[in-house]
């Protein structure tokens, strides 16, 4: 803040346990975090001068809300996120069934902008609560086969992509190893689609930026994440049309 910064943040841990796959989430989300200059809302600060000059928190928004204070915040001046974090608690998310997880993932994908702005998509998660027994995680065999799940698909996402730096002449498609490529390969670039609602945000933002070093930065965000779009995009098409060829 001595330097000028007008707001930031930084990255977030857990001070107890959580299902594995989230703790697989939230430290490639700490790096991530620095990465893109965005944070989560356990760890914000800013000034009061661009606090009120933003309007603060926008209510409409019942997720994410405080992604969207700090792109309001980068409009004012520079938003640092720092590599310090801090321990919160769980309590939200230790009760998150491994089942809920993908199904949040499709609802992004599919109606993004009402998960963002309804209540009803994200109360589950986010605002039902049983706080007597909150610290406990789920221990049922049904638990532990969609906590698996959900860390099978995690680790999928964020390991997939290194497929792309193993030659295709080694995992031929008749392969063993070209199948799970291909499945693999088919599963990210529907995920993908992910990246079209935050490039479309990010994009809609640029035009309000008023700080040139902020715009760079969003304006190469928004590049990356139209490049991630538009190739998950084209492997949709491909592998739909792969599909009906198969079918007909």
């Amino acid at each position: 803040m001595d330097n000028g910064a007008v707001g930031g943040g930084g990255p977030v841990l857990f001070d107890q346990i959580v299902p594995l796959y989230i703790q697989v989430i939230i430290h490639f989300a700490a790096v991530g975090a620095k990465l893109i200059g965005f944070t989560g809302g356990a760890f914000m600060f800013c000034t009061r001068a661009a606090f009120h000059a933003t309007g603060g928190f926008d209510e409409r928004f019942f997720w994410a809300e405080e992604g969207v204070f700090a792109l309001a915040l980068k409009r004012h001046g520079r938003f640092i996120v720092l590599w310090n974090s801090v321990l919160t608690s769980p309590r939200r998310l230790r009760t998150l069934s491994g089942r809920q997880f993908p199904v949040f993932i499709a609802r992004l994908i599919f109606s993004p902008f009402k998960t963002f702005t309804r209540r009803a998509s994200v109360e589950n998660i986010w605002y039902d609560s049983n706080r007597s027994g909150d610290y406990k995680i789920a221990n049922s065999p049904a638990a532990k086969v969609s906590n698996g799940i959900a860390l099978l698909i995690v680790i999928v996402l964020f390991t997939g992509p290194l497929w792309n730096f193993i030659p295709q002449s080694l995992t031929p498609w008749d392969s063993p190893q070209g199948k799970v490529r291909l499945a693999i390969g088919i599963f990210l670039c529907h995920v993908g689609l992910i990246f079209w609602p935050i490039a479309i945000v990010v994009f809609v933002h640029l035009f309000r930026q008023r700080q040139w070093v902020e715009w760079t930065k969003l304006a190469a965000l928004a590049a990356f994440c139209f490049w991630l779009a538009w190739g998950a995009t084209h492997g949709v098409i491909w592998s739909w049309t792969r599909l009906c060829h198969m079918l007909g």
